[in-house]
């Protein structure tokens, strides 16, 4: 019983380690996109299309450089323009 019991559990670890990562990377991957388009339409709705677009340039700049702080950053400076 008790070898039954490690070789299932052998088991479920190899499945776990053996997960397809191109699968998960697909999946956070269309998950981002997807909150970002929808970040991007909210932008728009709420800010003048100069500013909307100032945005978008820095939201683009923030994730290539995965500093989020500075669209943080330029969100604040552009509420405070209103």
């Amino acid at each position: 019983m008790k070898k039954n019991t490690r070789s299932l559990l052998e088991e479920l670890e190899n499945v776990a380690k053996n997960r397809d990562t191109a699968l998960i990377i697909e999946s956070r991957a269309h998950n981002v996109i997807s909150s970002a388009i929808h970040l991007l339409e909210v932008i728009a709705r709420n800010y003048t299309p100069e500013q909307a677009a100032i945005l978008e340039r820095k939201l683009l700049i923030a994730i290539k450089n995965r500093d989020g702080e500075k669209f943080a950053k330029s969100l604040k400076r552009s509420k405070g323009q209103e």
